[in-house]
C-alpha cells in the first residue's frame, strides 16, 4: 500500500474582521448611518449579508448602482471615522479567541481587507496584539482583494512558508474561496451562520473552541488548544 503523507502545515493565516474580533456587524452599522445621512435606508444586518467579508469599493460599487448616487471621497472619510469611534465603544474579541491563540504553537499572522491603521486599532482595543507582532498584511498593501488569492499567497510568502504548508482561518465565504484558490487548508469559522459553501475541502466551525481543536489536529497538537472557551 502506498503511505499517504500527513501534510505539514507551519503557519496559521487569520483573517481579522468577523474571524478575530466581533467587528463585521459594527462596520455595516457605521456604514448604514453614513448611508441614512444621505437620505438612503439600508439595514446594517441585509449589509452585513451581502457584503461580508468584500472590499468596502465593491459594497460602494453595488450601492452606488442600486440607489443611483456618487459616493465622494468625503462618504469614505465619513465611514472610517464612524467605524473608529464604534469600535473604541463597542468591539470585543471573538468569544474564546485568546484561548486559541494562546494555545497555538504554530507560526501566525494576519492577512485581511481592511487597512492597517484599522487591523491594528482592532487588535488593540481586544487585547490581540501581543500574538501577532508586526505580522500583520492588508489588502491596501499590495492592491489584491479577496476572493483574489494574492494575499494570501503574499503573507505566506512573508512568512517564509509554501501555500500548501499554510492553514487559513476566515469567516467569509470570499476569504474561504481565496483560501483554496491558494492551494491552502481552509477552515470556515462560521458562528452562528449557515452560509452555504460547495466545496469538499472546507471544514466548517461556528465556535472558536472547535477551530482550535481542529487546528490542534492538523498541527499535531495534542494538547493546549481545546480549553473550555
Amino acid at each position: 500500500m502506498l503511505k499517504v503523507e500527513k501534510p505539514d502545515y507551519r503557519c496559521v493565516i487569520f483573517d481579522c474582521d468577523g474571524t478575530l474580533v466581533d467587528s463585521e456587524l459594527l462596520g455595516h452599522v457605521a456604514l448604514a448611518q453614513e448611508l441614512q445621512a444621505l437620505g438612503i435606508t439600508e439595514t446594517a444586518e441585509s449589509l452585513c449579508e451581502g457584503f461580508r467579508g468584500a472590499r468596502l469599493q465593491t459594497a460602494l460599487d453595488a450601492l452606488q448602482i442600486k440607489h443611483q448616487v456618487q459616493f465622494n471621497e468625503a462618504f469614505v472619510e465619513a465611514y472610517r471615522q464612524s467605524v473608529e469611534t464604534l469600535f473604541a465603544e463597542r468591539l470585543q474579541p471573538i468569544a474564546g479567541i485568546h484561548a486559541l491563540l494562546e494555545g497555538l504553537q504554530a507560526p501566525r499572522c494576519i492577512a485581511s481587507g481592511g487597512p492597517l491603521t484599522k487591523i491594528r486599532q482592532s487588535l488593540g482595543l481586544c487585547g490581540l496584539s501581543r500574538y501577532f507582532g508586526d505580522r500583520l498584511y492588508s489588502s491596501y498593501e499590495i492592491g489584491s482583494w479577496k476572493p483574489a488569492p494574492g494575499l494570501f499567497l503574499h503573507a505566506a510568502s512573508q512568512m517564509g512558508v509554501e501555500p500548501a504548508q499554510c492553514i487559513v482561518v476566515d469567516d467569509s465565504p470570499i476569504g474561504i474561496e481565496a483560501a483554496l484558490e491558494a492551494g491552502m487548508r481552509a477552515i470556515w469559522f462560521t458562528g452562528d451562520r449557515r452560509d452555504l459553501f460547495p466545496h469538499s475541502q472546507v471544514d466548517r466551525f461556528a465556535t472558536m473552541a472547535e477551530v482550535g481543536a481542529h487546528l490542534a489536529r492538523l498541527l499535531g497538537q495534542d494538547e493546549g488548544m481545546t480549553p473550555d472557551c
